[in-house]
């Protein structure tokens, strides 16, 4: 491995056989003296923990190396208890960033009270101080609302939008005017984007600026709709420019704003809201919204969860199911789940949710088919391609993605003469394809889960115009790799994005990808019509596996240390 990648590249911790750490990090790390003297070098094994400190030159193994597979030493938090972390030999200067990062690792017993020592990638480390850091300097500083009389706030907001605030979402508004940070969280159905309008509402009422935004383009889209105010992605919202790969808006350039109000904050990785809380300005309000208990960001860190298990940060928990949202069998599946319950099918035909037994692969494909050609658009007029979105556990497997793309493309986007198409490798783009941007371009200004349609594909210029939502965005053909075929996508790929009708599929075959987070966050996705198909040991497994990947995070605990504890929710 080159010297300049060493130097550059941290180091992270994974489960591997503690026999192999002496000989892997010598010749890793100290073969011809290489980071002998680097301040970023390996500074020792762990004491008793049974792992390998590896070197990773790829930006994108961030998140992985972020993740442990080892559920048995998480809390429900998805943090290292308070308890169990010890101290950290880190400094930071007044502006909440490193002085001197040393070796980004931090001591901490494990569960038997033996020294052990996480070491972090350089950016993940400096991300998480800073994100503490500036939360806590937000949180201490004065809140940009005028002494308000907040009964009569509340009460004013209700008339004035025609609304009555349930309990919680009244203490939501009271926590909003005495804090500068306040999370807030709940499940589908518990109001969130009503008390969202209500804060907005309010804070307008006083002149203050507000600027909304959420990790994704349809998230934003979402955002916007719902609160009738522009929305936009958080890259757009801190004016991202391509050419430098950096920020405009940051900690010397701040957002001209009084209030930010982030959506499906468990989206946000740590360095993306490291960047974000860098650009708010110190007079502003935080607000993050979003669902503890969808799954975490594809990036490293758990941040909503870790706030949440920090006890220092203002947060308010949405419970109770509003009226509205009581009929929504959709609704009641997504919180039998939560507490570990089958979920129950609608009792007629006319409700939202259903589960469809089918006990093996052929058998759901089949039904697969009948309900995306036949059962529902013809019960509820859904466009099969538009309208209805398969998600699926997995990428590989009979069920998987890739497998599902190629049927349904099969079914509904066959070969024609009059529908032009192009070979990527083992992907056939098509004329009318349903696609799905898999990365952030910032350049094309697409997203991670924009769903788009092939408009034209130019066989001459070698280039393919892909519509989102009327906006028509053009691709090299050798840049096709940044587009996959969205006809089923993964629960991963979905989050953010909200589908008139959802259907998937679920058998054990998805074994080690059943678990309750994803099948609450799939459930979540449909906003009209959410179908299961599959096995019943399928679908118990999922309700019942409460286990999750471990998220190596010591944010929780850098608050707790600038913070004093509280009792909130």
């Amino acid at each position: 491995m080159p010297e300049e990648v060493v130097r550059e590249r941290a180091v992270a911790l994974t489960h591997i056989p503690s026999s192999i750490i002496t000989a892997a990090i010598n010749q890793l790390c100290y073969r011809d003296e290489v980071i002998r003297d680097s301040p970023g070098r390996i500074r020792r094994a762990p004491k008793g923990t049974g792992g390998l400190y590896q070197l990773e030159t790829d930006e994108e193994a961030q998140s992985r190396l972020h993740a442990s597979a080892s559920p048995s030493t998480r809390e429900a938090t998805g943090t290292p208890s308070s308890e169990a972390v010890g101290s950290s030999r880190h400094t930071a200067n007044g502006q909440g960033e490193e002085s001197d990062p040393g070796g980004w690792d931090e001591d901490l017993p494990d569960e038997e009270g033996r020294d052990a020592t996480l070491l972090f990638l350089k950016p993940l480390f400096l991300a998480e101080h800073g994100l503490a850091h500036r939360l806590a300097e937000l949180l201490r500083s004065p809140h940009p609302l005028p002494p308000t009389d907040v009964a009569a706030a509340i009460s004013w907001a209700e008339q004035s939008l025609g609304l009555q605030l349930a309990p919680g979402q009244q203490a939501a508004l009271r926590a909003a005017v005495q804090h500068k940070v306040l999370i807030i969280t709940g499940g589908p159905g518990t109001g969130k984007t009503t008390l969202v309008k209500a804060l907005l509402h309010l804070f307008a009422a006083k002149g203050l600026r507000i600027h909304l935004a959420a990790p994704t383009g349809r998230a934003a889209r979402r955002l916007s709709e719902a609160t009738g105010r522009e929305a936009r992605t958080l890259h757009r919202l801190l004016e991202y420019d391509a050419a430098t790969n950096s920020f405009r808006r940051h900690r010397n350039n701040p957002l001209d704003t009084d209030l930010v109000v982030v959506d499906e904050t468990s989206m946000v990785d740590v360095v993306l809201m490291h960047r974000l809380v860098q650009a708010v300005p110190p007079w502003a309000c935080l607000v993050l919204v979003g669902d503890v208990d969808q799954l975490p960001s594809v990036g490293p860190g758990a941040v909503l969860a870790d706030c949440l298990a920090s006890q220092v940060v203002p947060v308010v928990r949405l419970t109770e199911v509003h009226r509205q949202a009581q009929g929504s069998w959709i609704v009641r599946a997504a919180h039998a789940v939560l507490h570990g319950e089958l979920p129950a099918s609608a009792p007629s035909s006319d409700g939202d949710f259903f589960f469809i037994e089918a006990t093996d692969p052929p058998a759901i494909l089949q039904t697969l088919r009948q309900l995306l050609v036949e059962r529902i658009p013809r019960k509820f007029g859904f466009d099969p391609v538009q309208d209805i979105q398969v998600l699926t556990p997995q990428v590989k497997t009979e069920l998987g993605a890739l497998n599902l793309n190629r049927e349904l493309q099969q079914l509904f986007n066959p070969p024609a003469p009059d529908r032009p198409e192009v070979r990527r490798y083992e992907t056939i783009y098509r004329l009318g394809d349903k696609v799905m941007q898999i990365r952030n371009n910032y350049q094309r200004d697409v997203y991670n889960g924009d769903i788009g349609r092939i408009h034209a594909i130019d066989a001459e210029e070698q280039i393919v115009l892909v519509d989102f939502d009327g906006r028509l965005v053009d691709y090299d053909f050798a840049d096709l790799d940044e587009l996959q075929l969205a006809y089923a996508c993964t629960v991963h790929k979905s989050q953010g994005s909200e589908y008139p009708a959802v259907v998937m599929p679920l058998h054990t075959q998805h074994y080690t990808m059943l678990q309750r987070n994803l099948l609450y966050t799939a459930i979540t996705r449909g906003r009209r019509l959410v179908v299961l198909v599959g096995s019943r040991k399928a679908l118990w497994r999922a309700v019942m596996n409460c286990e999750t990947t471990q998220r190596w995070s010591l944010l929780a605990y850098r608050l707790q240390r600038l913070l004093p504890l509280q009792t909130w929710g």
